[in-house]
């Protein structure tokens, strides 16, 4: 208090924000800010000329220089409470019984959303004072990188306080769902690495929720409404009420059981909550809570043919669940006013909510109804396509579980903006766990024929090959063999007609080192009927090995005399999009990248990896990491670059 009245209005009011914060994670900054400066005005009283000053800033006196030279150190500051556990921020369940949201009425009306004491104890009773979290999508396609987040903050809070999580299907829209993404969606959540409390759907709860609606009409909070989306969408535009806002509650009961019996044609009524039309906040306009759908339900069958609306069934299987903790993205804010009312209005036990800033990756898009209109026009090759920042175009494209749990760990759980992440960052997660567990090997993706002529016809020499760059001497297993023999292949990019100081490839005349095995010097070059195609080259090797070139080249050889090395596909990748935004773009499709993809069908390989089988990932040296495509078969494999080698994100390290 003593700084208060000595600063005045020149106290750092983000510091006491700060402090109110630590003692309260669960409450709204702004409305924090807002008590605040309401507090200061009652104390101080209205500003004065000298509040209206800007402080002068004290001038920092420079340190006396020291002729002493010292090592400076740079002091790594403590990770904190929220780096080392990102769920700190999170209250208990038994904190539930706090104000934390007011819905503020046209009329200067405001219903605080809390829950009762009896309400809770109720709760806690039902739970045994568990943390109870939801993954909750909808299956109308599949899940990407920005529900790794979800999961992660979902199934990750419950894990760590040994709570539970439900995965439950939003399925309050018949037409949209297909039980191939309920399947994708139930297989994914397990390769992510998450095990449900239990699987439910929205539509399990069909029943009560209808009779949670006919006691809404019954409190006069709802009626059955006669307008068009058009019709409604200009009344909310004009905050008016609808015509048939205030018809007698009997009547709008015998309408919404005609609804449900089938009796009304589909698109002439809905039954809506009788909310705020005069509201700023449109979510707030009366929202639908029911429409007439004549379509049978992939899981309720055709038992219903009116469907609740999200705004109406989400907060109530929250409630009907007894989830502790509604987590969503921050474009739901808006709607939690919404989503308390209907739950204060039924007086039932209300759920803490939170949101979370939505993840997004530079260079593709995370919208649904994108990512189908790519799969289904085909621009893609499928859901699964390694292009795409699904789950499953990650995981075929041989990005694990686990990094993908990294790269959101490492970005944190914050309500900050929603800034856009470059993908280096999450190559930088990809990388750093491939180069730990991803074998070596070698292969050649645009192979040129050397001739070796100074080495017998018909003569191979065994090579050991290092799987691991630190591989021990005398441990067999971290080697793979490598044929030596006359005719091996290199890049058609480690050759030159023309040396330089600054290239280190083979040259005419030059040497290069082939990777665990000898130095070769170009003695020749043989051309095709093109003077400038290049068809083979000739070369001396050096068995005593006495010559160092600098450059070192991978290769591949003949495993035998005229038998062809090992021939397998490879497919580069590149990003989906041109530029780092495209979602912003009017014509994002015309933002895609024409070079996202280049296969390559006649690579060549060391023997080794003739048995590599889906699920295994290597780096081939000088190229990047790879994995086995789903496309593979024994007899013709397909490998997926997973990650380039350069990391450019990984000069500045991740932050």
């Amino acid at each position: 208090m003593d700084a208060i009245l000595e600063q005045r209005y020149h106290i750092n009011v983000g510091n006491l924000c700060g402090q109110v914060r630590k003692r309260h994670p669960w409450g709204d900054a702004k409305v924090t800010k807002e008590e605040i400066d309401k507090m200061l005005a009652e104390i101080l009283g209205p500003k004065t000329e000298a509040d209206n000053v800007k402080p002068v800033k004290k001038k920092k006196e420079k340190p006396i220089k020291v002729e002493e030279k010292k090592v400076a150190v740079a002091a790594a500051a403590p990770p904190s409470e929220e780096e080392l556990n990102p769920y700190s921020i999170f209250p208990q369940p038994e904190e539930n019984f706090k104000v934390h949201t007011e819905i503020f009425y046209s009329d200067g009306s405001i219903w605080r959303a809390h829950n009762t004491k009896e309400i809770l104890e109720k709760h806690l009773k039902a739970t045994g004072g568990k943390v109870m979290t939801r993954f909750p999508p909808e299956p109308n396609g599949y899940l990407h990188i920005g529900h790794a987040k979800a999961m992660f903050i979902d199934f990750g809070l419950a894990k760590e306080r040994n709570g539970h999580c439900y995965l439950r299907f939003d399925d309050t829209n018949p037409e949209a769902e297909k039980k191939e993404y309920i399947d994708h969606i139930q297989e994914i959540v397990h390769w992510m690495g998450w095990e449900p409390y239990k699987i439910t759907y929205a539509s399990d709860y069909f029943q009560p929720l209808y009779e949670h609606a006919v006691e809404l009409i019954r409190k006069g909070l709802a009626y059955v409404d006669h307008q068009t989306a058009d019709e409604i969408k200009e009344y909310r535009e004009k905050k008016m009420n609808s015509p048939w806002r205030d018809r007698p509650i009997d009547e709008s009961l015998k309408l919404f059981e005609d609804m449900r019996r089938g009796l009304i044609p589909e698109g002439a009524a809905t039954l809506r909550m009788k909310q705020d039309m005069q509201n700023d906040n449109k979510n707030m306009s009366d929202l639908i809570a029911y429409r007439i759908k004549f379509t049978p339900h992939p899981h309720a069958g055709d038992k219903w043919c009116i469907y609740p609306s999200y705004d109406y069934a989400h907060c109530m299987v929250d409630s009907l669940e007894n989830i502790t903790h509604s987590l969503c993205t921050l474009e739901f804010d808006i709607r939690r006013p919404s989503y308390y009312w209907v739950l204060v209005a039924l007086g039932l036990y209300q759920p803490y909510v939170w949101e979370y800033s939505r993840l997004n990756i530079s260079n593709t898009v995370m919208s649904k109804r994108k990512l189908n209109r790519l799969v289904t026009e085909k621009w893609v090759d499928g859901w699964d396509d390694p292009r795409l920042l699904t789950l499953a175009g990650l995981r075929r494209r041989g990005v694990s579980s686990t990094a993908i749990n990294s790269f959101i760990r490492g970005i944190g759980i914050t309500r900050s903006d929603n800034s856009l992440i470059r993908a280096d960052r999450l190559e930088y997660h990809i990388r750093e766990e491939l180069n730990k567990i991803a074998p070596r090997a070698m292969i050649v993706l645009h192979p040129l024929k050397v001739v070796i002529t100074n080495l017998e016809d018909g003569k191979v020499i065994d090579l050991d090959g290092k799987m691991w760059p630190d591989a021990p001497a005398d441990d067999a297993s971290s080697y793979y063999k490598v044929p030596f023999s006359k005719t091996v292949y290199i890049e058609t990019t480690d050759f030159r007609l023309k040396d330089s100081k600054d290239y280190y490839g083979l040259a005419p005349g030059k040497s290069a080192l082939l990777r665990y095995a000898f130095p070769i010097k170009c003695t020749g070059v043989i051309y095709g009927d093109n003077p400038d195609e290049i068809i083979e080259i000739r070369a001396e090797y050096d068995p005593s090995k006495t010559s160092k070139p600098k450059g070192v080249l991978h290769w591949v050889a003949q495993p035998s005399p005229g038998v062809e090395p090992l021939k397998v596909e490879v497919r580069l990748f590149e990003k989906l999009f041109l530029s780092e935004n495209p979602a912003e773009l009017e014509d994002w499709l015309g933002d895609l990248n024409p070079h996202s993809k280049k296969v390559i069908k006649d690579a060549y390989a060391v023997p080794s990896l003739a048995t590599a089988v889906l699920g295994d990932r290597f780096q081939f040296e000088r190229l990047g990491y790879f994995s086995v495509d789903t496309d593979s078969t024994p007899e013709s494999l397909v490998f997926n670059r997973t990650v380039t080698l350069r990391d450019s994100y990984g000069k500045v390290g991740p932050k």
